[in-house]
């Protein structure tokens, strides 16, 4: 699962085995952990049943934004999964540990990259907040 900042190019990947509920309502722990005394974040969110789900724990300071039906080409994340498969695409792998491992290598780079991340994500009508004084 990937998140991240269009504008800064920050990202957070968390590589798991399976998405569900509880799994969400995980990484949004992980990512309020990342944010600052006071900071919030908005998390934009196809309609995946385990985004949408009631039974999702959404932490103090984390905003759930949805996007409109069937249109994943309005999320960002999606554009970075093209840059992760491109560490694994056409090769054999004996093991899906040797796979991840190198998913896990790639998401580093990535990490390490913000820039390559802000010019696949930045849409040029992604909102922009001005900070408050």
């Amino acid at each position: 699962m990937h998140l991240l900042e269009p504008k800064t190019g920050w990202n957070l990947s968390l590589l798991v085995d399976g998405i569900d509920t509880q799994v969400m309502g995980w990484v949004l722990k992980e990512l309020k952990a990342t944010l600052s005394e006071g900071e919030e974040a908005w998390v934009v969110l196809d309609r995946a049943g385990w985004h949408v789900s009631p039974k999702v724990e959404v932490p103090e300071g984390v905003r759930l934004i949805f996007l409109p039906p069937y249109s994943p080409e309005l999320q960002p994340a999606e554009r970075v999964w093209p840059l992760v498969n491109e560490a694994v695409a056409n090769r054999y792998f004996a093991t899906l540990e040797e796979m991840m491992a190198v998913v896990e290598r790639r998401c580093l780079y990535l990490q390490g990259d913000p820039e390559l991340l802000r010019r696949h994500t930045l849409f040029h009508w992604w909102p922009v907040f001005k900070e408050s004084a």
